[in-house]
C-alpha cells in the first residue's frame, strides 16, 4: 500500500518541478521554474543548498561525472553544484520568445530529453521534443505539442513515455536505447482536468506509469496497457511530478506548486512543497548522461 505522504520540504516554490534522485549523494535535486533557483532536498532533513539562475530553471538531470545537465528558459546547460561552475551545452533553441523549454529527463540512451511549451494562454501545438547528446548536438524527435511534458522510460528501457499537458493524454513510444530512436506512437491514456491534467511523470519497476494529475490533486497510475490501476491522492491539490527515490528506490517524492487562489492556498498551506511517502513499489532506475 501507499504510505501516508509527509512534507519534507516546506518551500512554498512558485513552481517546483523535476525531481531528481542523486543516489551518489543521497539527495533530492529540484527546480523552481518561475523561482529561477535550483535546490537540493535531504528526504530528512529538507532543504540543504539552493542555487539562483538569470532565468526560468526547467528541468535537469544526472551526469556520469557528477555534474547535473539543466534546462533553463532557452539553453541546456552543465551545472557543477559543489563548485558552481557552468557551461553551455546547447545553446541552438530557436523557437519563438512566446515559446521555452520544459520538461527533461535522461533517457537510456545516455542523452537529454527536453521539451518545449507556448507560453500564451491560447497554447498552441508548437512545441517539439529534442535529444540533446553530451557533445551539443540537439536534434527533434518529434512535435506538435501544446505544453511537453511527462517524460519517462520503463526500467529495462524499451518504452518511454511522454504526455501533453493541454492535450490532455499520455503516449507511449517504442526506445531503442542504442540509438535514441522512437517509433510505434500510440495514445495510451486521455485525461481532463477532474481526473488529473497530466504534468510530470515517473516508471516503477513493474512497468507502470505515474503521471502527476497537476488539475486534480493525485498521482494517477497507469498501466502498460492503458488501464488506470490507482489514483493516489496529496495533501494538495497541485502535484506537478513524481520521482522514486530513497533506498532501493521504495519511496516516492512528489513535488507541487502554489499557483492557486488564497482560499485554496489557506486550505493547503504546504503547496509548493515537495512531499514524500513509502511507495507500493520500486522506481525504475534513474539514468546519467554520458560524458558529463
Amino acid at each position: 500500500m501507499m504510505g501516508p505522504f509527509r512534507c519534507i520540504a516546506d518551500i512554498r516554490g512558485k513552481l517546483l518541478e523535476s525531481p531528481v534522485w542523486d543516489e551518489r549523494r543521497g539527495t533530492l535535486f529540484v527546480c523552481d521554474i518561475p523561482g529561477h533557483e535550483l535546490l537540493e532536498i535531504g528526504l530528512e532533513d529538507g532543504l540543504r543548498r539552493r542555487w539562483p539562475f538569470e532565468t526560468a530553471v526547467t528541468a535537469l538531470g544526472l551526469g556520469e561525472r557528477g555534474a547535473l545537465v539543466v534546462s533553463l528558459q532557452r539553453k541546456v546547460i552543465v551545472f557543477d553544484p559543489e563548485t558552481g561552475n557552468r557551461r553551455d551545452l546547447w545553446t541552438g533553441y530557436d523557437e519563438a520568445e512566446t515559446s521555452r523549454l520544459n520538461d527533461g529527463k535522461v533517457g537510456p540512451d545516455g542523452a537529454f530529453w527536453v521539451g518545449s511549451m507556448d507560453m500564451r494562454p491560447d497554447r498552441q501545438p508548437v512545441g517539439k521534443l529534442y535529444r540533446v547528446t553530451a557533445d551539443g548536438t540537439a536534434t527533434v524527435a518529434a512535435e506538435g505539442f501544446c505544453v511537453s511534458n511527462g517524460l519517462a522510460w520503463s526500467a529495462d528501457g524499451t518504452v518511454m513515455y511522454h504526455t501533453d499537458s493541454r492535450g490532455p493524454w499520455v503516449d507511449r513510444y517504442y526506445f531503442d536505447a542504442a540509438t535514441g530512436g522512437i517509433s510505434g506512437r500510440k495514445r495510451l491514456y486521455d485525461l481532463d482536468e477532474a481526473t488529473g491534467r497530466p504534468d510530470g511523470g515517473a516508471c516503477d519497476a513493474e512497468g507502470d506509469y505515474w503521471s502527476a494529475g497537476v488539475s486534480a490533486g493525485v498521482l494517477n497510475r497507469i498501466t502498460p496497457d492503458g488501464k488506470l490501476r490507482e489514483r493516489y491522492p496529496l495533501p494538495v491539490p497541485t502535484p506537478t511530478m513524481p520521482c522514486f527515490c530513497g533506498p532501493g528506490l521504495r519511496q516516492i517524492a512528489v513535488t507541487t506548486h502554489r499557483a492557486i487562489d488564497e482560499a485554496a492556498l489557506e486550505a493547503a498551506p504546504q503547496a509548493g512543497g515537495v512531499f514524500l511517502a513509502e511507495a507500493p513499489v520500486a522506481g525504475a532506475p534513474v539514468v546519467r548522461m554520458r560524458g558529463v
